[in-house]
């Protein structure tokens, strides 16, 4: 609602004003009252103002010098000024000093709506333009690059969210187009192994991996559109960069034979590119993305294609990938080994092609584990960077043993712990940094960490000292904070990028917590910057 002052020495006058306004359906309010220029500068540094409404002939400060001082203290404040017919060479001022408008006393009910009608509808435009500046700003801040990423990799790392709500989400990174586009996943990296590396000189691709990130952005950044793809990086797996393009025509082989050019000429080095299968739809960006580290994981080899993977059914159903976490969360080794046996042997029942995926996809489940976990796994047990091993597991027993292996380490080290119940909460606590924009509910964490929900409740106070729906609220506000100070997005926007159902609901939590509203915040942080 825009905030109106009302300014006159005569109580009688601000009450008839304040009478012929029709506040609600203007989308206003009339926030105070001042019965001189001097009460209405005391008002205004405390409260924020839209619109003032100020008589000119006042005692203590009269309105040609209340006007001087908004000018320069409040220039975005919309003054609509009034005069009798005898003082109305306090027009000429008001002009001077950039009134919006101004009547004549007596004022009647339709001329001071038409005024208002008209002072809203600029301060309409006027806030229009505001938040499209704030969002360019924002899509050029280095946050908003991060968040985008972010959301990316939780799309192709976990099961996501209901498809409406991600869609809607989508919206705030320009990703909501790309839910109807047939897709294709590339990932791109420097060849870790390779005679042609010069060890000795220095020139190691692991040297390499920053400057080769830098050029790869900065390409993607500068292709021509409407082909320029997303690009993100997956912490998981250092040194390789995604880029997600539209599935038409040729522009896929294009692109990656210029970036494949770009790259050779630029570091003189040879980049290893994997092209994943077409996907339609972010339930499926998932699927996509690992086809693509599977073809850039096995185009060394040359042992299979990007086409030997054209099989679209799912090699690893989400409900297998949930009792596999489960089995692993609680020690049960023996029928973790049962469920890797059975899935390993159908896939290689069916073919060479769907084994290998599997077993991919085996993997990326069980690093995935050992990330939340925080178990390390050693060069020789990170298959996206050791093709050779990946081909090494041609029988069932083969991969059975090495994945077993895996799953056995993110176990026994969790359970090696002084406490195991330490380890779980912290990894909830990571869970809640990483994931504090969505909805998130102590009972979703209790059943991804097999815990009851009610000792889960209970347990995460004792160690963290405060309760799981204050935690979540405390680290949601940090975020709040940061995105008040560092962006001019409203409040619509902070709300839901931070977690919050609405923002009447983020508003009162704020001002709860810190004691001032969201905007008295943001103001008073811009006003120390």
């Amino acid at each position: 609602m825009y905030r109106t002052l009302i300014v006159d020495d005569e109580p009688e006058i601000r009450m008839g004003l304040k009478l012929k306004v029709d506040w609600d359906r203007l989308n206003a309010t009339a926030a105070g009252e001042a019965s001189n220029g001097a009460e209405a500068l005391d008002f205004m540094d405390n409260e924020p103002i839209d619109i003032m409404i100020a008589d000119m002939n006042m005692p203590v400060m009269n309105g040609v010098e209340l006007l001087e001082a908004c000018r320069g203290r409040f220039p975005g404040v919309k003054v609509i000024v009034l005069t009798g017919y005898e003082d109305f060479h306090y027009a000429k001022a008001a002009v001077k000093n950039r009134a919006r408008d101004f009547l004549l006393k007596p004022v009647t009910q339709d001329e001071l709506m038409v005024v208002m009608e008209r002072v809203i509808s600029e301060l309409d435009e006027e806030r229009k333009e505001q938040r499209e500046q704030a969002v360019v700003q924002w899509r050029l801040s280095q946050y908003f690059k991060d968040m985008k990423e972010h959301f990316i990799s939780r799309i192709v790392r976990e099961e996501p969210e209901r498809e409406r709500d991600l869609i809607e989400r989508a919206g705030h990174f320009e990703l909501e187009t790309w839910h109807e586009k047939q897709v294709r996943f590339v990932t791109a990296g420097l060849r870790e192994r390779s005679a042609a590396y010069d060890g000795s000189a220095g020139r190691t691709p692991d040297k390499f991996r920053l400057p080769f990130e830098l050029l790869c952005r900065e390409f993607a950044e500068t292709y021509p559109a409407p082909v320029r793809p997303q690009v993100f990086r997956d912490d998981h797996y250092p040194g390789l960069l995604h880029f997600i393009l539209e599935d038409a025509g040729d522009e896929v082989a294009s692109f990656t034979a210029a970036l494949r050019s770009c790259i050779a000429e630029r570091l003189a080095f040879e980049p290893l590119i994997g092209i994943g299968q077409p996907v339609a739809g972010f339930k499926r960006w998932k699927e996509g993305c690992i086809s693509s580290l599977l073809d850039w994981n096995m185009s060394e080899s040359g042992k299979m294609k990007a086409k030997d993977q054209a099989d679209p059914k799912p090699v690893l159903t989400e409900d297998t990938a949930k009792l596999i976490q489960r089995q692993l969360l609680r020690g049960e080794l023996d029928a973790f080994r049962q469920t890797l046996h059975n899935e390993l042997a159908d896939a290689f029942g069916a073919s060479q092609a769907r084994f290998v995926k599997l077993i991919a996809h085996l993997y990326f489940l069980l690093d995935s584990l050992a990330q939340t976990a925080g178990v390390p796994l050693s060069g020789g047990e990170q298959l996206w960077i050791r093709p050779d091993t990946v081909l090494a597991l041609d029988t069932v027993q083969k991969a059975e043993a090495f994945l077993l292996r895996l799953g056995t380490k993110i176990y026994r080290d969790q359970a090696d712990a002084e406490d195991p119940d330490n380890s779980v909460i912290e990894n909830a606590r990571q869970f809640i940094e990483q994931h504090y924009m969505y909805d998130l509910n102590l009972g979703m964490l209790a059943e991804k960490f097999s815990y009851n929900r009610s000792y889960f409740s209970e347990l995460f106070k004792a160690k963290v000292g405060t309760s799981f729906i204050q935690y979540v609220t405390d680290v949601r506000m940090e975020k709040a904070t940061r995105l008040l100070k560092e962006t001019k997005l409203g409040l619509w926007d902070i709300a839901e990028l931070t977690g919050f159902s609405n923002p009447s609901y983020f508003s009162s939590k704020f001002k709860r917590m810190y004691g001032v509203s969201p905007s008295e915040y943001r103001n008073a942080n811009s006003d120390k910057g």
